[in-house]
């Protein structure tokens, strides 16, 4: 079903021209009539006994004359439609021009407004395909006045749409405040796209929603021959927009420029002599100014009078504003276009933008904050190696900062900026961020960015499912507490999936659990499935990555010093955790060392880097069991501390083959061992129990061998084999060279990058979301449904499930009328 679409139009001393474009809406249109509201404001009441005569058409008179902006407004409070339309009383629409413009809502919910091809009265040349914006804040129409040769009709993201024949979603035109009725006529359009896209809202150029329009058929009624007024209205707006929408550091250097530009082109137009009253030039000082010359400097005035509301407004549009200027500029597309062949002023132009660098304004690199709870330092567990490879990636790009709220900060030198935070002191960093990168607990120590009604675009990482681990870790937990830390480390988790924009996770196995988490969550909406069916602008799959760089060994930590120069050398190259098994391995190990004396196990790192991490159960009973075995010191080595990020190459490379062993369990299922991809880095034959998704690619990719959960002598089996099969190891290492490649950092990250270079709220959380097309009933098909409900209920449970079922029905409504108020 269609939905209702209510096309505004603005008459203004024009009842033959509203007439007709009257007639053309009723007749030549493509749209049901049932589905289409015309909405006639008469500005001004001049024409009010001719228009009455209209038919299908809600008049709406008004005394004085609001202008453009003002009488859409108007119009739009007696709109009825869920899609708005505007278009010039001076314009035709094409037969298709409605439905091709809704077509474009309906399959792209991100997109608030459609901005249809307008062309002449004749259909030849062009009157709208693309809009421009200069960094002073003028919009302008691209090509217009050139053939339409078909060249432009590639559908595309815009700045703004004409005010003359534009298609707007009901909610997002009133969540914004409708026009900016300040404007009167000219540019209104134009904030308004400005505003949607800072929101954002994408604005889309469609082709085929097809107008024709008589250009300024109303403005001639009003202004002088020499366009006096039209100047001034446009002089004057282009300082309210720049003004209001323009972030802080942005506006600190355009406006003062701006306003200098603004005099200059004022003394150009009109002619007049700069020098005039200069103090060593004699002779008369007055000069005759013409109207077009008095309308820059008068733009001006009227601008500094407006700045007491300007400045109320202003502050509406910082606070909800989620893109940058950066992120519009390829919106502008030539932000440094003069507009304006006056010599005089064309020099002017070039000295302003280099003297206040308009250029560097303009192109800021986008801020990003990445915040973990992890300790930063030479030593590195791996939340804080993964955020830190983060900020490393995004730094080639963005200004990053990388802050940790853990006490334990003290990290090696780096390209980005790194501190240390206690979480009353996150707010500042909070709010010069553009983009949020956080993980673990990070969203309960900012309460504002976790609000729901926060316009700061947030990216989760969620690689690490904490509820699952912690369903193992916490096995000696008493019950009751094990079972509130469950609840607490969920709902962490919960409010991350309801208020993230853009969600990271480290494989496909995940993938698959994130989605159906959210979908529980209500996260997975309609909206969110039709802007991408695949979701992976939402969800995108971001694993552990390695080095782009090869590793070098510069020491032998192991060999020749832990063991023997020639031994055969096994790495755990990671921390000893609860859902891991290193009992088995050890097992293992001892019936391994029976038949080969030169094998040997190490330990990479017992001791967690971060302080506040305890030392697990699970770390002393492998220590216990290894002495029982009488393997510790000869076939089993601990590294009771930990081993700097930088300097873990050597241990790798002193290696022969990594493992990791893990217990069959839920987590192990959602797992990603992200100690394998060193094992990768290295080239090291691995050897990993199955059931996670890196057993999954050590099996199918042939990089190593997969056993069993707790099967020692299938472990032994394959240390052995990785260790002294020389062909074997050999083939592994070959074929880890094709893979590891794929795992750097740089490409792992891709789907962070990308989102990172056009950053927007997810499609569900867009200011003035509604459905098109509202579920509606009529009392017959009501009465209907609910006699075949009743039947249901009471076929299931009889009359308690039927009391039960009314019940919650009537919360139900009573809620969505409460949110509603």
């Amino acid at each position: 079903m269609l939905p209702v679409v209510s096309v505004v139009v603005v008459n203004f001393r024009g009842a033959a021209d509203t007439a007709a474009c009257v007639r053309s809406l009723r007749a030549d249109l493509d749209y049901p009539a049932d589905r289409l509201q015309v909405v006639v404001v008469d500005n001004g009441a001049h024409d009010a006994a001719e228009l009455r005569g209209l038919e299908g058409v809600e008049l709406v008179v008004s005394p004085e004359n609001l202008g453009f902006a003002g009488g859409c407004n108007l119009g739009v409070e007696h709109a009825t439609g869920s899609v708005l339309a505007f278009l010039n009383n001076d314009a035709r629409p094409h037969r298709d021009w409605l439905r091709a413009a809704v077509r474009v809502l309906v399959a792209q919910p991100d997109v608030a407004a459609v901005a249809s091809k307008v062309l002449d009265w004749d259909g030849a040349a062009i009157d709208f395909v693309d809009g421009g914006l200069t960094w002073f804040g003028m919009g302008y129409k691209r090509h217009a006045g050139l053939p339409d040769d078909g060249s432009h009709d590639a559908a595309r993201d815009v700045l703004f749409a004409t005010g003359s024949a534009m298609v707007v979603r009901a909610g997002a035109f009133r969540a914004l405040g409708g026009f900016d009725e300040r404007f009167f006529m000219f540019y209104e359009d134009v904030d308004l796209g400005w505003r949607l896209n800072l929101r954002g809202w994408r604005v889309r150029f469609e082709p085929t929603s097809l107008t024709y329009h008589r250009h300024h058929a109303s403005m001639a009624k009003v202004d002088s021959e020499d366009n006096a007024r039209e100047l001034f209205l446009l002089e004057r707006n282009a300082l309210l927009a720049m003004y209001k929408n323009l972030s802080d550091a942005t506006l600190a250097k355009a406006l003062p420029a701006a306003l200098a530009l603004t005099v200059r082109r004022a003394t150009a137009r009109g002619g007049l002599d700069a020098t005039a009253l200069e103090i060593t030039r004699g002779g008369p000082t007055e000069q005759a100014v013409s109207g077009p010359a008095l309308a820059g400097i008068l733009a001006v005035d009227q601008f500094v009078e407006l700045l007491p509301e300007l400045a109320e407004a202003r502050a509406v549009e910082q606070a909800a504003r989620t893109r940058s200027d950066a992120d519009l500029v390829p919106l502008m597309r030539r932000a440094l276009e003069p507009a304006y062949d006056l010599p005089r002023y064309l020099a002017a132009h070039e000295i302003l933008v280099e003297a206040f660098d308009i250029e560097a304004a303009f192109g800021a690199q986008r801020k990003i904050l990445v915040i973990t709870g992890d300790a930063l330092s030479a030593r590195m567990a791996g939340p804080a190696i993964r955020a830190w490879n983060m900020a490393d990636v995004l730094a080639a790009e963005h200004e990053v900062r990388l802050i940790t709220t853990n006490p334990l900060c003290d990290p090696p030198r780096a390209p980005f900026a790194i501190g240390q935070a206690k979480p009353r002191e996150l707010a500042p960093q909070v709010d010069w961020a553009d983009v949020i990168v956080l993980q673990g607990h990070a969203l309960e120590l900012i309460p504002a960015v976790k609000a729901a009604d926060s316009t700061k675009i947030v990216v989760c990482d969620v690689y690490d499912p904490m509820h699952l681990e912690l369903l193992e870790q916490g096995k000696d937990t008493p019950d009751e507490q094990r079972a509130l830390d469950l609840v607490g480390v969920t709902r962490v988790l919960n409010a991350q999936l309801e208020r993230g924009d853009f969600f990271l996770c480290a494989s496909e196995r995940q993938r698959h659990f994130w989605l159906g988490h959210l979908m529980s969550l209500g996260r997975l909406t309609p909206t969110v499935y039709d802007t991408d069916p695949t979701v992976r602008s939402f969800l995108g799959v971001v694993p552990f990555g390695l080095p782009g760089k090869p590793p070098r060994q510069s020491a032998s930590p192991i060999k020749g010093k832990l063991v023997g120069a020639d031994d055969k050398v096994v790495l755990w190259a990671g921390g000893v955790y609860s859902w891991f098994d290193p009992l088995t391995l050890v097992s293992a190990m001892g019936e391994l060392a029976q038949r080969r004396a030169d094998a040997k196990l190490v330990f990479l790192g017992m001791k967690h880097p971060n302080p506040e991490v305890p030392e697990m159960d699970i770390g002393a009973r492998v220590r216990r069991l290894s002495a029982d075995l009488g393997l510790t010191g000869s076939h089993v080595f601990f590294n009771e501390t930990w081993v700097d990020y930088d300097r873990r190459q050597d241990w790798l490379l002193d290696a022969d083959a990594g493992v990791t062993t893990h217990f069959e369990h839920v987590e192990t299922t959602f797992a990603f061992r992200t100690r394998v991809l060193d094992y990768l880095w290295a080239g090291l034959p691995i050897v990993t129990t199955d059931g996670d998704s890196f057993a999954e690619l050590v099996r199918a990719e042939g990089l190593g061998l997969v056993v069993p959960a707790e099967d020692p002598t299938a472990l032994a089996a394959a240390l052995e084999r990785v260790l002294y099969d020389e062909a074997f190891a050999a083939a592994c290492a070959d074929r880890i060279a094709a893979v590891r490649d794929r795992y750097t950092w740089e490409n792992v990250l891709a789907p962070l990058t990308a989102f990172c270079r056009d950053p927007r709220p997810a499609p569900d959380r867009l200011p003035g979301l509604e459905n098109l097309v509202p579920r509606a009933f009529g009392r017959v098909e009501t009465v209907r449904r609910d006699i075949a409900l009743v039947r249901e209920y009471l076929d299931l449970g009889g009359p308690g499930e039927l009391a039960r079922r009314a019940a919650g029905r009537v919360r139900r409504l009573a809620k969505e009328r409460l949110g509603r108020g």
